[in-house]
Order: C-alpha cells, then sequence, then structure tokens
C-alpha cells in the first residue's frame, strides 16, 4: 500500500527550507501529475501539510442528476456521488479524495524524483540567500578536509561546508583536521551548479571584523573604522575615527597594555597592526600613515596624488619599512604616491658626494640619483634597492651595481 507519507518522506527532514516556497513546488508537481491523469488540473485541490511532511488530493465536481453529466471533469452523477457519500445531494459539490494508486507507480516514481530534484534546487537557492545575507560576517568552524588548493571547513552555524581556499591563508596558517578555523565570508558562488561558500583570512574585512568584535566602541558606532590596509601575515595600517572627543579612538582600539589588539595579533601570526586616527587632512593623515617615522616636512601634489616626503636619515628606513611595506600600505591608505627623501639640511661629516664617483658611476646614472633627491653616498644607502628601482627606473643590476659601490666606499674607511 503506498501513501503520502512514505513515498515523499524527503519533506520532514528539510526543516530550514522556506515554507511557502517548498508548498509551490509541491503543488507544482502534484498539479502536473493530475494533468497527465485527467487532462487537466482544474476542479482538484492540493492540500500540502509541511509539518506532517505529507498531502492530499481532492477532486471536486458539481453533482447533477444521473444522465445529465455533459463534462465528466466537473461534473458528477448522484448515483456515483452517494457511493462516495450517502448523504449527498444533487447541486452540491462532491468532493472525491484521491490515493497514489490512483496515478499508477510508474507515474509517482517519476513525480517523487522530479520533486526531489525540485528540494535540492530549492535548498541550494536557500544556502545562496543566507549566505549572501552575511557577506562580510566571520564564520568560524571546523576544518573537515584538507586539499591542495583549499581547505573544507564546516560552519558551526549552519553546518554547511565552505571552502577557504590557500590563496586566501595568511602565511603561516597551517590546519589539520579537526581545527577551529576563522575567516570573513568573502563571496558566494556557483560551480557546477552547486553554491559554493569562499571566506578570506586574508581580506581587509577580517581585520575590520576581528576589531569590531575585540572593541566594543567599534560595534556600538562610538568608533568609525575608516579605512584598511594589509599586507596579511606582515603588516596593516588602520585609520579609526570617533565623533565622541571624550573618546581615544586609537587607544581604546589597542586597549590596556594592548590587551585588545594582542588578541588579533595572535589570530593574524603576529601581524604588525598600526592604529592611527584618521583626518580629512591630507599632510597629516600621511604624516601619521608613516608610523613609527617622524616626519619633517611634507610637499603635495594634490592634483597628481603625489607627496614628496622629507625625513632625518635615520627615519628614512623606518618610512619605507622591511621590504618596502610600510610605505606601500602608507601610500594605499591615503591615495598618495608617497616619495620619500632624506633631509639635506644637515650632511655627515663622512658622507660623500656623488660627482666624486664619476669615474665608477655613469653620469646619467649619477643624474638619475640626483633627481631624486639623493645626492650624497648615505642619501643613496638608505633607500632599499626595490625603492631606488621605483623611482629611478633604474634598471635592477644598475642600482644593485651602485649600492655595491657605494657600500665599498665606507667599508673601506672603517677599516682605515
Amino acid at each position: 500500500m503506498l501513501n503520502f507519507v512514505d513515498i515523499f518522506s524527503e519533506f520532514k527532514s528539510v526543516k530550514e527550507l522556506d515554507r511557502p516556497a517548498m508548498v509551490r513546488v509541491l503543488e507544482d508537481v502534484f498539479r502536473t501529475l493530475i494533468k497527465k491523469r485527467y487532462g487537466s488540473d482544474e476542479n482538484f485541490d492540493v492540500i500540502v501539510n509541511t509539518q506532517k511532511g505529507d498531502l492530499e488530493l481532492w477532486r471536486v465536481r458539481e453533482i447533477v442528476t444521473d444522465g445529465e453529466v455533459t463534462d465528466d471533469r466537473s461534473q458528477i452523477a448522484i448515483s456515483e456521488a452517494l457511493i462516495i457519500d450517502p448523504e449527498y445531494e444533487i447541486g452540491e459539490e462532491c468532493y472525491q479524495q484521491l490515493s497514489l494508486e490512483d496515478f499508477g507507480r510508474r507515474s509517482i516514481m517519476a513525480a517523487r524524483q522530479t520533486l526531489i530534484s525540485r528540494i535540492v534546487e530549492l535548498e541550494k537557492e536557500e544556502i545562496v540567500k543566507k549566505y549572501n545575507e552575511r557577506l562580510g560576517e566571520v564564520l568560524v568552524g571546523e576544518v573537515s578536509q584538507l586539499l591542495k588548493r583549499e581547505i573544507l571547513v564546516l560552519d558551526d552555524t549552519t553546518g554547511n561546508e565552505v571552502v577557504l581556499p590557500r590563496n586566501f591563508m595568511i602565511k603561516g596558517d597551517f590546519y589539520k583536521k579537526g581545527d577551529i578555523a576563522r575567516g570573513v565570508i568573502k563571496a558566494v558562488e556557483m560551480r557546477n551548479n552547486n553554491p559554493v561558500i569562499i571566506i578570506s583570512r586574508t581580506d581587509n574585512a577580517f581585520l575590520g571584523k576581528l576589531l569590531e568584535q575585540e572593541v566594543p566602541e567599534i560595534e556600538d558606532g562610538l568608533i568609525t573604522i575608516q579605512r584598511i590596509e594589509r599586507l596579511p601575515g606582515e603588516r596593516a595600517k588602520v585609520a579609526v575615527e570617533s565623533y565622541d572627543d571624550r573618546i581615544d579612538p586609537v587607544g581604546a582600539c589597542v586597549g590596556m597594555k594592548g590587551s585588545r589588539i594582542h588578541g588579533i595579533v595572535r589570530e593574524l601570526h603576529n601581524e604588525n597592526i598600526d592604529i592611527i586616527n584618521y583626518t580629512n587632512n591630507d599632510s597629516l593623515f600621511i604624516q601619521r600613515a608613516l608610523t613609527p617615522a617622524k616626519v619633517t616636512s611634507i610637499d603635495l601634489n594634490a592634483e597628481e596624488k603625489r607627496a614628496s616626503v622629507y625625513l632625518a636619515p635615520e627615519q628614512v628606513s623606518l618610512a619605507i619599512g622591511k621590504g618596502g611595506s610600510n610605505i606601500k600600505l602608507a601610500s594605499k591608505l591615503t591615495g598618495y604616491e608617497i616619495d620619500v627623501f632624506r633631509n639635506t639640511v644637515e650632511y655627515e661629516i663622512d658622507d660623500v658626494d656623488l660627482e666624486e664617483f664619476g669615474d665608477e658611476i655613469e653620469d646619467w646614472v649619477i643624474e638619475a640619483l640626483k633627481a631624486i633627491g639623493c645626492d650624497t653616498a648615505r642619501s643613496v644607502l638608505a633607500l632599499n634597492a626595490q625603492e631606488l628601482v621605483r623611482r629611478t627606473d633604474l634598471e635592477d643590476e644598475t642600482v644593485e651595481e651602485v649600492l655595491n659601490i657605494l657600500r665599498a666606499e665606507f667599508e673601506e674607511e672603517n677599516k682605515q
């Protein structure tokens, strides 16, 4: 004996689906079944019970006198109606409940497969909808599988499997099966007609959300994160602002003795995070962005978005940072192309003018270096090779050769 609950028991397990959508799918599938059997779905009622996971099919026809049936789709003779219910009378509507056997096993199995595929599509749509609403949120889950290009994580909230691509992982991230992983929900993609949720640990938004979790003033709206720039796992700069003069936004983000920022730094594998006060004053903002270097003066070209920054010789390396990280992030944060120059007011006693290296360095190379404000040996050595190549457009080999010549000069002096 076939019945609705046994055949269509899948409905009971699909609790997270949108109920009205599921009802529409069920009605559509069974009305299609009715059309194939009776030629039309008019005068039929499909009643769905999503709580119990079953449904009822009813055929509704007008009761007429025997021999006066002109349309057997909408009318039924009184003699047939009395078999269904002895209390029926002519002129009433006859409600006849249909059973699955009326449609045949083959039709039922086909409807079942159609229904299952429609439910799967509904589930996919629901997943896409829910995660699109959560874009930018931090997701926490357990690592379930390690693949070559990505790791799979089970979302603690929904139990769905999400993807953490290895190119969205921080240098130093190492996971084992069963470890807890955190990342910001970055995108929802469709692959082979299946929704794929992408999380990232390198996105700027991840750092922003971590700060929001650690700093109540940000969550409450008392402090606003205006801009974030990161070199994931290495360094980050965050510009914050508060409209309440009683609140120090930088101090609130760092916390007492660094209590609030330390947890974030650990999560990001010792990423060096600079928190600075945001300002609309471009010159002051650039000065703050170059922290920890102390700037002497700044010349701005607002039209070209370029800034010439002058610093004491010992501050130049701090402004540039390891591998150019500090100046690179400051440029992104402020939107200005920043060029660093060494102050020329004071010269070191043992410095040497570039002109004196004319017999070892070609004149056009010296001119290129002087054009960026490097007119002495130490002013050139204060910049790393990468910065010199960027600002002079000289070849890497040429820059390395110049640096070797200048270093050799001071090495000889030290030996003497």
